[in-house]
């Protein structure tokens, strides 16, 4: 089965949303599973990977309900306090929920780039092993290497890269500007706990002028880095709105595994996230 490994819905409030400002007026509405269905159908996918966009245990429970209604949604990567001497019992509470596969923190947003490494972060991490789930890290470049030394110290600890940790591609324009940003993935990819989502690359070029071509870099080092077994698809739908389509970020990635084996294409569209997810399928 094809998966979609990152997308996102929210029930829209300018109040809960504020990252969704001027220029991005296209996110500021209810975007519901309803509204994925068609463009994930035509572009052969069987099944998404919903994501958290509020650091709240409120959209975590809403989150799992939508799961629970909409056999689409095979997993649910949620939020909870990791930091909070309480995290277990949040933790146990979601775990008894068959949807309930993984947990992100918006890291990008703290301003500490060795925030990954703090005492509290790291002892509630520690804590998603022996409920069996993964970690989503959501990062900037500049973050990356607090994020190696993490991957290292926790190496039963399965962890996912989104978005290729947003690499500046609309700003990158000259040789050499990717340098650190190659250097810290192939550093990131050298641990086996660490698989990589190709996601989010539409909002980091320029939003509606991209080519194909802008991408193919990037891709290029995801690829050599990782490999395809631990590579996924993620659309970062309704987000990737602001500058594609589902269906040419579905292509970006399409395109990029023309040259593949037949397996190494199952891999990236959908058995790395099934089997990094622990997903359920029909199949």
């Amino acid at each position: 089965m094809n998966i979609d490994s990152h997308q996102h819905f929210w029930s829209y409030s300018a109040t809960d949303y504020p990252w969704i400002g001027a220029g991005m007026e296209r996110l500021a509405r209810d975007y519901l599973p309803a509204d994925i269905e068609a463009p994930a159908a035509a572009a052969g996918i069987g099944g998404t990977v919903a994501v958290q966009a509020r650091q709240t245990l409120k959209e975590t429970r809403w989150l799992l309900e939508l799961a629970e209604q909409h056999p689409l949604i095979r997993g649910v990567v949620g939020w909870v306090d990791l930091r909070s001497p309480d995290v277990a019992s949040a933790l146990r509470e979601f775990s008894s929920r068959p949807a309930f596969v993984g947990v992100r923190h918006v890291v990008q947003d703290e301003p500490d780039p060795r925030f990954l490494l703090g005492e509290e972060f790291i002892r509630g991490l520690k804590q998603l092993h022996p409920f069996g789930l993964t970690y989503d890290l959501l990062l900037y470049p500049q973050q990356l290497p607090a994020a190696v030394e993490l991957v290292a110290s926790l190496p039963e600890q399965p962890f996912v890269l989104d978005h290729l940790a947003k690499p500046r591609i609309a700003a990158w324009t000259k040789p050499g500007d990717m340098a650190d940003w190659r250097r810290d993935i192939a550093a990131l990819a050298n641990h086996k706990n660490v698989c990589c989502k190709l996601s989010g690359m539409v909002t980091e070029a320029a939003w509606r002028q991209w080519r194909p071509a802008d991408f193919a870099a990037y891709l290029d080092v995801a690829l050599a880095a990782f490999g395809p077994e631990r590579l996924m698809f993620g659309s970062d739908w309704p987000v990737c709105l602001l500058s594609a389509d589902y269906a040419e970020v579905a292509g970006i990635v399409n395109d990029f595994c023309g040259t593949l084996s037949a397996a190494e294409q199952a891999a990236i569209w959908g058995g790395t996230a099934t089997r990094f997810y622990g997903l359920e399928t029909t199949e």
